[in-house]
């Protein structure tokens, strides 16, 4: 099933967006597709949806094909059977089948910095490029400290209603119910140094310690990778900041598509 729309954000002509459903054993995934060019993947946080990419997409379409989902079991994908065993990068990796994307830039925030890496490290040949945003690495410690502030990440308060809507539409059947998650490989703490793609690592300056450390151990690890802290945000970066995440994301991106359209 997939319809068309139109995208824009304030003050902006609107973009064509295609939205559809693709059917896997025991799930289906809710996609939009925006804009033409080279592909870029986002993936979203945990409790929360594709909508957390609002400040990107449009923007973001302009010059690049933009792909966005919501994750098995979150949004508008609905309820998984939790008797069909799966992997979250391996339903993202089959909706770049689905949709004939050959090689494509993933960037996932938290929960879905895991994701995109897992993906990266099964399938490197299908990665461009990699942007791993406060993302989560299992192995770091989590230390209590961060595990009570975690709640207070997000620096603003204009962002409460937005984020509450999204965690409200969450049913947490991860939580509530078996969930059949396999483990996608070896552990990536211990095989970050086979990402030889192109890595960009955001973390906001204002996130907890538990987080930064995670960015910081991915920055160190992984071979080549930039580093960038976000001046003035929490753990939702993207839409705390967007204008300079947004200008952060052009400008690897830009970079990733040259270096492929002239290797050296």
């Amino acid at each position: 099933m997939m319809t068309v729309s139109a995208l824009a954000s304030p003050g902006a002509s609107a973009t064509a967006s295609i939205e559809g459903v693709l059917a896997l054993p025991g799930a289906r995934l809710a996609y939009q597709v925006t804009g033409a060019g080279p592909a870029v993947v986002l993936v979203h946080g945990f409790g929360l949806d594709m909508r957390m990419w609002d400040p990107q997409a449009t923007h973001l379409a302009a010059r690049f094909q933009v792909v966005r989902y919501d994750a098995r079991g979150f949004g508008a994908s609905g309820p998984f059977d939790p008797a069909v065993s799966y992997t979250h990068a391996g339903d993202l990796l089959a909706l770049l089948d689905y949709l004939g994307i050959q090689k494509a830039v993933l960037a996932g925030l938290s929960f879905g910095g895991r994701v995109v890496t897992q993906a990266a490290l099964s399938a490197p040949d299908r990665i461009a490029g990699l942007v791993l945003l406060d993302s989560v690495l299992d192995g770091v410690p989590w230390d209590p400290g961060s595990a009570a502030a975690s709640d207070t990440a997000v620096r603003h308060p204009r962002l409460a209603g937005q984020l509450a809507e999204m965690v409200a539409g969450y049913p947490g059947q991860h939580w509530t119910s078996h969930d059949p998650h396999k483990q996608a490989g070896p552990p990536p703490i211990d095989t970050l140094e086979k990402l030889a793609m192109p890595v960009l690592v955001l973390v906001g300056e204002h996130d907890v310690a538990c987080f930064k450390e995670m960015s910081a151990v991915l920055a160190l690890r992984i071979p080549g990778a930039r580093y960038h802290v976000v001046p003035g945000a929490g753990h939702v970066i993207n839409m705390e900041q967007p204008s300079t995440v947004n200008e952060l994301l052009v400008s690897f991106l830009a970079q990733v598509t040259e270096d492929q359209r002239c290797p050296r």
